[in-house]
């Protein structure tokens, strides 16, 4: 992403139209492009901002009003899947949203679905082990 130019050079093409000078002129003498000088003029004249604004997305999301219903039913339900979290906000509220956004919702707040120990077993339950060094296994930390 590229940054924006600096404050100084807006300034510069501003006070150039102000003075009289076309925004046009003051693109080309310092190299801004036309619709850029017109638009950091009609910014200052509109609202007196030089600086530039942020960049990027907005961090906000369409599940943010809905918040505290989407922890209820988690709280209500700890092994809700996200789907179902989808199915329960169309039904309630009639928004619709793919499970993908619901996680980076629920990841944003730092909201994990963990699995309990009894499931993280990989061999059959009545097979012993295998013998120490036959197996690598990762170090836990």
């Amino acid at each position: 992403m590229t940054r924006s130019l600096g404050v100084d050079l807006r300034w510069r093409v501003i006070e150039a139209v102000e003075e009289g000078v076309s925004a046009r002129e003051a693109a080309r003498r310092f190299r801004v492009g036309i619709s850029t000088a017109i638009k950091w003029h009609r910014r200052y004249r509109e609202t007196g901002e030089t600086r530039p604004r942020k960049q990027g997305q907005p961090s906000r999301s369409r599940l943010d009003p809905h918040e505290g219903f989407i922890l209820a039913l988690i709280s209500e339900q700890p092994d809700i899947t996200l789907t179902e979290i989808g199915e329960c906000l169309a039904e309630k509220h009639d928004i619709h949203v793919v499970p993908s956004t619901i996680w980076y919702f629920l990841d944003k707040r730092g909201v994990t679905f963990k699995k309990d120990g009894a499931r993280r077993r990989a061999t059959a339950r009545g097979r012993p082990e295998p013998p120490r060094g036959l197996v690598r296994r990762p170090a836990r930390s």
